[in-house]
């Protein structure tokens, strides 16, 4: 279980494929977190993927990125010198100062504009089709693994939604969501309430 609220910038260090387990890749990743505190099998999540530490070592960590979770993750995410942002699993008594984060992706996300709005940027992102009705105004999302709150929303005719953030500098200067650029994927994650809520509707609606 995680909030949102990145802790660390980490980076890819070096990444190699498992031929034998069907593309499966064990990834090496930077980070300034004191690894004498990282248990071996603790989660991280690395921008919104929760993943196990199976190695570390002084400023680094090391996880295994199955191939179901690389389908079903940003396209060029898991690459060499890629910015990831890096959250350590909640602890009982820790702050919960974003929403409740569970660090499974629901969809991607791709980027469809950023403009500045005063030292703040504005970022339009669409949605997929699948988990537009969970996204509304004023809701949270969690986008590349940093919890925000959805300005507002419109549906296409596609099927998918475009949403609006104001990312403030704070964020933009403490996480990788400055990497961001037109047209990049990113991971999303819908508010675990929204999701639970529309299947008690669905329940409703079919009893």
């Amino acid at each position: 279980m995680f909030t949102g609220i990145i802790t660390d910038i980490g980076a890819i260090e070096r990444l190699e494929t498992r031929a034998d387990t069907g593309g499966d890749m064990h990834a090496r990743i930077s980070t300034s977190y004191d690894t004498t505190a990282v248990e071996l099998g603790a989660s991280i999540a690395c921008s919104g993927v929760c993943l196990t530490v199976v190695d570390k070592g002084p400023s680094w960590f090391a996880v295994d990125v199955s191939g179901e979770t690389i389908s079903r993750t940003a396209r060029d995410q898991w690459s060499e010198g890629r910015r990831l942002n890096l959250e350590r699993a909640l602890k009982l008594g820790d702050e919960l100062g974003g929403h409740i984060v569970t660090g499974h992706v629901d969809g991607i996300g791709t980027i469809d504009a950023i403009e500045p709005d005063g030292g703040s940027h504005r970022v339009t992102v669409i949605a997929p089709a699948d988990i537009a009705p969970y996204i509304a105004a004023k809701g949270s999302v969690t986008v590349d693994g940093v919890s925000l709150t959805v300005n507002a929303v419109a549906d296409r005719t596609d099927g998918t939604t475009a949403f609006d953030l104001n990312i403030i500098p704070h964020t933009w200067a403490v996480t990788a969501l400055g990497d961001l650029t037109a047209g990049r994927a990113v991971n999303l994650e819908i508010d675990v309430l929204a999701r639970y809520l529309a299947r008690m509707q669905e329940r409703l609606a079919t009893a």
